[in-house]
């Protein structure tokens, strides 16, 4: 495992919020990390948006639209991290889907990730054996015999509400929320960042 991914589960319970990229703006994005690491975030998701994002519900989706509507690119969302990167060292793993990956240039997706301080990827329409890296899996129902192969490599759990983040705690090693912060950058747009920094320290102090 990555030592700085590592890092995120040496002091406890992780709580790990997810963002998309660009939603509702690359500048409001790099606030956002600031102000969930202060908050107390451990590891965060950078959804890096596609158009086609068949792993998301509803809300998530639609902030892939935004952000694609508003130009982001990988290209953009790779400079975004290297100024995140002279801030802070917070563990940070990119979300995204295998077509972004592939139309990029895998090997060349790789390298400018792991150079501008990425330490891993989630793809979630990648079958486990075909990762060729050390990547981050997701057990979805339809995994059926494979859970258990799979959760033998498993850090952490993923969640989609607020309210299960205590329970969940309980059994795993980390929560993951993302719809509800995304809910948030929907609803106050550019003034979201307060309102997020408030609820990333209610949710990790509900799993310590």
């Amino acid at each position: 495992m990555n030592k700085n991914i590592k890092k995120a589960f040496g002091k406890g319970k992780a709580f790990i919020p997810f963002i998309t990229c660009g939603n509702p703006s690359l500048a409001v994005t790099e606030r956002i990390v600031y102000a969930m690491e202060e908050a107390g975030a451990d590891l965060i998701e950078l959804g890096i948006p596609f158009s086609d994002p068949t792993a998301e519900g509803p809300v998530i989706q639609a902030a892939n639209v935004r952000a694609l509507s508003g130009g982001v690119t990988t290209d953009k969302i790779f400079d975004l991290v290297r100024r995140i990167r002279q801030k802070t060292s917070i563990p940070m793993v990119f979300m995204t889907y295998a077509n972004v990956v592939y139309s990029y240039g895998t090997e060349r997706f790789a390298k400018v990730a792991a150079e501008t301080g990425m330490d891993g990827l989630i793809l979630p329409d990648v079958p486990f054996e075909e990762h060729g890296l050390d990547l981050i899996s997701l057990i979805a129902p339809t995994s059926h015999e494979r859970i258990a192969m799979i959760a033998k490599e498993a850090e952490g759990f993923g969640i989609s509400e607020p309210k299960q983040v205590k329970k969940m705690a309980a059994q795993s090693d980390g929560v993951i929320v993302g719809s509800a912060i995304v809910k948030l950058c929907e609803k106050y747009g550019a003034d979201c960042v307060p309102h997020i920094s408030t609820f990333v320290k209610e949710m990790k102090d509900a799993i310590q």
